[in-house]
């Protein structure tokens, strides 16, 4: 059974943040290191609604707005075309009317002034003023998976934003990849509150075990002494 993306677990999911959840998932989902908020203080968690335009038309998006429900991510895959601006402050007004719960795009956007002072978050692999065409007769594909970078996103999958970038999570697996983050949270909080103590991070993760504990000029550094 699909997991219901209720408005605590998405708080919990952007509370968390990108990082945490990337790793509690075994590493897996970070988006191309590009993609990024428009203003840091952007943040997002929704269900992907996903994109595949041609590149250099944002026609599909235009389509997808209306196709999308209110809590939506647009995920949308431009087809290597990333230089253009397929998003500016007339769709992120529609967007807005809309309900939609943010964008993520592996191309450009523009008017980003207006954008970054919007309340709904963009996330963009770049800024770009060139302008996009309507191309009616390209092939395209909404709600199907998409590839971003080396992730596989698929339609309903859990998108998690924030400054340090964009993390797309199975969405079978959300449920135990946040309390695995939230495990791994607790474990952070206690290592750094031992370093304030003044335990060395050498000795919490087991690193220092048949280290070095000198260095020989001339050598190499190695994690274990030879």
């Amino acid at each position: 059974m699909t997991p219901t993306l209720s408005s605590d677990f998405l708080t919990e999911a952007r509370r968390l943040g990108t990082a945490t959840l990337h790793e509690a998932a075994g590493r897996i989902g970070a988006l191309p290191a590009a993609i990024k908020p428009v203003d840091q203080s952007m943040t997002l968690a929704g269900p992907a609604f996903t994109v595949h335009c041609p590149a250099l038309s944002n026609l599909q998006i235009h389509h997808a707005l209306y196709l999308a429900r209110p809590g939506d991510i647009l995920v949308v895959h431009v087809s290597g075309g990333v230089e253009a601006g397929y998003w500016g402050d007339i769709l992120n007004e529609a967007a807005m009317a809309q309900g939609l719960g943010g964008l993520v795009i592996d191309g450009g956007v523009r008017d980003t002034a207006g954008l970054a002072s919007m309340d709904f978050p963009v996330f963009s692999n770049g800024v770009c003023i060139r302008g996009t065409g309507k191309d009616y007769d390209a092939t395209a594909w909404l709600q199907e998976a998409v590839l971003m970078g080396d992730v596989l996103i698929q339609p309903g999958d859990l998108i998690v934003g924030d400054r340090d970038g964009v993390v797309a999570l199975p969405i079978d697996l959300v449920d135990e990849i946040v309390l695995a983050a939230q495990r791994r949270e607790a474990d952070e909080i206690a290592k750094i509150d031992a370093i304030r103590r003044g335990e060395r991070t050498l000795d919490l993760y087991g690193f220092a075990k048949d280290a070095p504990t000198h260095i020989v000029p001339g050598t190499p550094f190695t994690g274990r002494a030879r």
